[in-house]
Protein backbone atom coordinates (compact mmCIF):
# COMPACT_ATOMS: atom_id res chain seq x y z
CA UNK A 1 0.00 0.00 0.00
CA UNK A 2 1.35 3.23 -1.14
CA UNK A 3 1.80 6.19 1.53
CA UNK A 4 -0.77 8.03 -0.39
CA UNK A 5 -3.51 5.27 -0.29
CA UNK A 6 -2.71 4.50 3.25
CA UNK A 7 -3.60 8.43 4.26
CA UNK A 8 -6.16 8.69 2.22
CA UNK A 9 -5.10 11.17 -0.55
CA UNK A 10 -4.89 8.36 -3.23
CA UNK A 11 -8.57 7.53 -3.17
CA UNK A 12 -10.15 11.26 -3.53
CA UNK A 13 -10.68 12.71 -7.32
CA UNK A 14 -8.98 16.49 -6.90
CA UNK A 15 -8.05 16.94 -11.02
CA UNK A 16 -10.56 19.71 -12.22
CA UNK A 17 -10.66 17.60 -15.74
CA UNK A 18 -11.32 14.26 -14.16
CA UNK A 19 -14.11 16.05 -12.53
CA UNK A 20 -15.43 18.05 -15.14
CA UNK A 21 -14.99 14.54 -17.68
CA UNK A 22 -17.28 12.33 -14.72
CA UNK A 23 -19.71 15.54 -14.71
CA UNK A 24 -20.25 15.26 -18.51
CA UNK A 25 -20.64 11.48 -19.05
CA UNK A 26 -21.04 9.70 -16.12
CA UNK A 27 -24.34 7.84 -14.94
CA UNK A 28 -26.35 9.40 -12.15
CA UNK A 29 -27.71 8.09 -9.54
CA UNK A 30 -30.25 10.54 -7.26
CA UNK A 31 -31.32 9.45 -3.47
CA UNK A 32 -32.78 11.56 -1.28
CA UNK A 33 -29.24 12.16 1.00
CA UNK A 34 -27.18 12.82 -2.48
CA UNK A 35 -26.57 12.42 -5.97
CA UNK A 36 -24.04 10.30 -6.79
CA UNK A 37 -22.16 10.03 -10.42
CA UNK A 38 -20.09 7.48 -11.91
CA UNK A 39 -17.76 6.99 -14.94
CA UNK A 40 -15.21 4.58 -16.03
CA UNK A 41 -12.28 6.21 -16.31
CA UNK A 42 -9.07 3.83 -16.75
CA UNK A 43 -7.87 1.06 -14.30
CA UNK A 44 -5.94 2.49 -11.53
CA UNK A 45 -8.62 2.50 -7.80
CA UNK A 46 -11.52 4.29 -8.24
CA UNK A 47 -11.76 8.09 -7.19
CA UNK A 48 -14.32 10.02 -5.56
CA UNK A 49 -14.41 13.31 -5.64
CA UNK A 50 -17.02 15.45 -3.01
CA UNK A 51 -18.66 18.67 -3.59
CA UNK A 52 -20.60 20.58 -2.16
CA UNK A 53 -21.91 23.86 -3.49
CA UNK A 54 -23.27 26.94 -1.31
CA UNK A 55 -26.53 26.39 -1.83
CA UNK A 56 -25.79 23.53 1.05
CA UNK A 57 -25.29 26.18 3.90
CA UNK A 58 -22.58 27.97 5.67
CA UNK A 59 -18.86 26.88 5.90
CA UNK A 60 -18.97 24.52 8.46
CA UNK A 61 -22.12 22.48 7.18
CA UNK A 62 -20.59 22.02 4.27
CA UNK A 63 -17.43 21.15 5.45
CA UNK A 64 -19.00 18.93 7.42
CA UNK A 65 -20.75 16.98 5.18
CA UNK A 66 -17.46 16.84 3.38
CA UNK A 67 -16.28 14.77 6.26
CA UNK A 68 -19.00 12.94 6.43
CA UNK A 69 -19.05 11.55 2.77
CA UNK A 70 -14.90 11.42 3.29
CA UNK A 71 -15.59 9.16 6.00
CA UNK A 72 -18.09 7.00 4.10
CA UNK A 73 -15.68 6.81 1.03
CA UNK A 74 -12.75 5.47 3.70
CA UNK A 75 -14.98 2.68 4.83
CA UNK A 76 -16.38 1.19 1.38
CA UNK A 77 -13.28 2.48 -0.64
CA UNK A 78 -11.38 -0.98 -0.68
CA UNK A 79 -14.76 -2.88 -1.96
CA UNK A 80 -14.64 -0.53 -5.06
CA UNK A 81 -14.42 -2.37 -7.83
CA UNK A 82 -11.24 0.18 -9.99
CA UNK A 83 -11.24 1.76 -12.74
CA UNK A 84 -13.86 4.39 -11.73
CA UNK A 85 -14.44 7.69 -11.07
CA UNK A 86 -17.32 9.04 -8.82
CA UNK A 87 -18.50 12.26 -8.16
CA UNK A 88 -20.97 13.00 -4.68
CA UNK A 89 -23.26 15.84 -4.41
CA UNK A 90 -24.30 15.58 -0.64
CA UNK A 91 -28.10 17.34 0.16
CA UNK A 92 -28.59 19.00 3.44
CA UNK A 93 -31.08 15.55 4.76
CA UNK A 94 -27.78 13.95 4.72
CA UNK A 95 -26.44 15.77 7.88
CA UNK A 96 -29.74 14.95 9.66
CA UNK A 97 -29.75 10.99 8.51
CA UNK A 98 -27.79 8.58 10.89
CA UNK A 99 -24.29 7.58 10.24
CA UNK A 100 -25.83 3.87 9.47
CA UNK A 101 -28.92 5.51 7.45
CA UNK A 102 -26.42 7.00 5.63
CA UNK A 103 -23.92 4.22 5.03
CA UNK A 104 -26.74 1.75 3.80
CA UNK A 105 -27.70 4.20 1.03
CA UNK A 106 -23.91 4.94 -0.10
CA UNK A 107 -23.85 0.90 -0.35
CA UNK A 108 -27.05 0.36 -1.89
CA UNK A 109 -26.25 3.10 -4.57
CA UNK A 110 -23.41 1.35 -5.30
CA UNK A 111 -24.78 -1.90 -5.63
CA UNK A 112 -26.94 0.05 -8.03
CA UNK A 113 -24.38 1.01 -10.53
CA UNK A 114 -22.68 -2.23 -9.78
CA UNK A 115 -19.75 -0.36 -8.41
CA UNK A 116 -18.79 -3.08 -5.24
CA UNK A 117 -17.07 -5.92 -5.61
CA UNK A 118 -18.82 -9.60 -5.17
CA UNK A 119 -16.98 -10.84 -2.37
CA UNK A 120 -16.51 -14.39 -2.19
CA UNK A 121 -16.79 -15.88 1.59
Amino acid sequence: MTPKTRMGHGIFLRSSRDIQIVKQHGRRISTGLFNLLAYKMDDAPSRVGIIVGKRFGNAVRRNRAKRVFRELVRQLHPDLVPGRGLLVFPKRDALLQSHEGLVQAWRTSLERLHLLRIRAY
